[in-house]
């Protein structure tokens, strides 16, 4: 026996669990290098990362950290600077310029340790040259509404941006580079994370001017004209390490759930739009539940990446609560499934929640609060339909990113 929403809320925390700093360096740091160490970096779990940095290197080290409002850590050494996310502001700006300025005029005796998670391309923001802050701002915006892919947005990131795609890596030169990486895009393409700064941009001019066309996202011929001259870049990419995946969240997620005699079924990363994978998520579990799946019931359907949301709407919410509210909406109210959709960052797009609670009561509760689910959907606003039932995860920044966690629970009727 197991209360279905306490154990979904333990499997997200083990997943969350597993990849923070604390839990996932120690494995993967190298010896620390003789001679000056110059730390920077970027990203929701950059501030702890720093401060087990310094833990597991004890002595003098310097530089810069930043971290989005509300990530940050208390560190002895190196500094952590605090500005927006998703959408850059000033003290971002400022930060960005001062990391680049960190590393400058380092000689091949010195080592940059530059420590990258997810959030970190919202935070290196500093234009190329001739790209207003204004117009980046925008560009970034519209990118984020329109349902663009991370690798989309990121491609587009790196054409108008001074330090990503390989150009801090650059300004290191000639220092040694180690770069240590939480990944949060699915496949753990190392030049997609916070944009690549220390690594190589294989993509061109071309790709991100047919992205924003796609997307019919228009741009000034000052933005186009730094697009067309930023071509691809190849650098030698150092030494790079992938501290922790979403593959480590979802194993860890399987073991605890095997532990409660509860059988894992894991999907991997994933990735599209967040309502139709709603959609395609309650069929499985239905099909599941009424024995014609792959895996039998009691079971947990895992699964982990990053999916989009288009906005039309005026509402409130993250790609989690679009998904979740997609699910309970094809699920109507089916008896034996719950499930869970957070982003490991514990911030779910424009929300102060990780993510949503999804039961047989999800629509039948709406019904009693006068909250309409379709309608609720329609305009986006995931946040403000579970707020009202009480089904918002909140736990506050956990420091860490390896992107989205879903766990749809399909149990016996002698489990509920």
């Amino acid at each position: 026996m197991f209360e279905p929403r306490q154990l979904l809320h333990s499997l997200f925390d083990a997943a969350v669990s597993i990849a923070t700093p604390e839990n996932c360096m120690r494995q993967w740091l190298p010896s620390r290098p003789d001679g000056r160490i110059v730390v920077v970096g970027a990203g929701k779990a950059a501030a702890c990362m720093a401060k087990e940095l310094e833990n597991l290197w004890p002595g003098a080290l310097e530089g810069r950290v930043i971290v989005p409002y509300g990530h940050g850590a208390e560190c002895r050494w190196i500094e952590v600077i605090q500005a927006a996310h998703p959408v850059p502001d000033a003290a971002g700006l400022a930060a960005a310029a001062s990391v680049l300025d960190t590393v400058s005029d380092l000689s091949q005796d010195d080592s940059v340790i530059c420590l990258i998670s997810g959030g970190g391309s919202s935070l290196l923001c500093l234009p190329a040259g001739g790209v207003s802050f204004a117009e980046k701002q925008d560009i970034t915006t519209a990118m984020l509404r329109s349902g663009a892919a991370i690798h989309e947005i990121n491609c587009v990131r790196k054409k108008l941006s001074a330090i990503k795609g390989g150009k801090l890596a650059a300004a290191c030169a000639p220092a040694q580079v180690i770069t240590l990486i939480i990944s949060d895009v699915p496949g753990n393409d190392v030049t997609t994370v916070a944009s690549g700064p220390t690594l190589g941009d294989p993509s061109s001019p071309r790709e991100a001017l047919e992205i924003l066309q796609r997307y019919d996202i228009g741009i000034s011929a000052e933005a186009r004209t730094a697009i067309e001259h930023n071509g691809p870049l190849a650098i030698a990419d150092g030494d790079v390490r992938i501290l922790a995946t979403s593959d480590d969240a979802l194993l860890a997620a399987a073991a605890l759930a095997a532990e409660h005699g509860i059988t894992p079924y894991s999907l991997g990363d994933l990735s599209g739009d967040a309502r139709s994978l709603g959609v395609q998520h309650a069929e499985l579990a239905k099909r599941v539940a009424a024995g014609q799946g792959p895996v039998e019931a009691p079971c947990v359907i895992l699964s982990g990446g990053e999916t989009t949301v288009e906005v039309h709407g005026d509402g409130r919410g993250g790609r989690n609560g679009e998904y979740a509210l997609s699910l309970a909406i094809a699920l109507d109210g089916h008896p034996s499934i719950y499930a869970i959709a957070c982003d490991t960052d514990g911030i779910d797009g424009a929300g102060d929640n990780a993510g949503c609670f999804v039961s047989p009561s999800t629509l039948s509760n709406a019904k009693t609060h006068c909250v309409d689910a379709t309608a609720a959907l329609l305009e986006n606003d995931s946040y403000n339909f579970f707020q009202q039932l009480d089904d918002l995860i909140v736990t506050g920044p956990t420091r860490t990113n390896i992107n989205d966690f879903r766990a749809i629970l399909i149990a016996k009727d002698k489990d509920r």
